[in-house]
């Protein structure tokens, strides 16, 4: 069977789903150039994440947290889109609101090197 050429997500369906008091990645989307999860840390969590093979974007869905990119610290909140390069060090703190973020990441660059997985 083959893949369907579209799909359609409704976010409040994909949200309801969420535990408010649990940290939660779920991808929601995968393809060989693309892929979409969404991101729910609880207010005052300690997130640890670190560089990806892949450039990222984020758009934040509710809440209000910092980002730091490598040395810089940047305030985002609903509405807030960032873009993160391939291997940038990066995480989310001072969580202050539940944060949920839509997290989509490009083809990982091992595989735009032909490298495969």
């Amino acid at each position: 069977m083959s893949e369907p050429n579209w799909l359609v997500f409704q976010l409040p369906e994909i949200m309801a789903k969420l535990d408010p008091g649990a940290t939660r990645f779920q991808e929601i989307l995968r393809t060989p150039s693309l892929s979409c999860s969404i991101y729910h840390i609880p207010a005052g969590s300690k997130e640890m994440q670190s560089a990806h093979e892949e450039d990222e974007l984020y758009l934040v869905l509710e809440g209000r947290a910092r980002l730091r990119v490598e040395e810089e610290d940047h305030r985002v909140e609903k509405g807030t889109m960032m873009y993160v390069h391939t291997a940038c060090d990066h995480a989310f703190f001072d969580i202050e609101e539940d944060l949920t973020v839509l997290a989509f990441f490009g083809t990982p660059v091992r595989q735009l090197a032909g490298l495969g997985d």
